[in-house]
């Protein structure tokens, strides 16, 4: 797997397995609004909601869904964009409080 360089300004990418296939990718979470992910050829195989035969493919409905509960449940840490640090709700150390995450 080749890393993407233009996130390394900050905390790294972090491993997540998608709860519906087990696609294993690498995500981070820069803000409640932006998500970067990165796939590998393995990843991009076993995704159940990829199209085999390679065509258009728009993201993964179950893969946002797993990176939405995972930011949630602080196991995937949310980065404040202005000084890369995780946000508190991230760490698990603000009220509990749902944001409208959208990924």
């Amino acid at each position: 797997m080749r890393l993407d360089n233009r996130l390394t300004d900050g905390p790294p990418m972090q491993p997540l397995a998608c709860e519906r296939c087990a696609a294993r990718v690498l995500v981070r979470k820069s803000s409640w609004q932006q998500t970067s992910v990165q796939w590998d050829g393995r990843s991009m195989a076993v995704c159940a909601e990829r199209d085999p035969a390679g065509g258009g493919f728009e993201g993964c409905r179950s893969l946002r869904d797993t990176i939405r509960e995972s930011a949630l449940r602080g196991t995937l840490a949310v980065v404040d964009g202005a000084d890369g640090n995780p946000l508190p709700e991230a760490l698990g150390t603000a009220p509990n409080r749902r944001p409208d995450l959208r990924t």
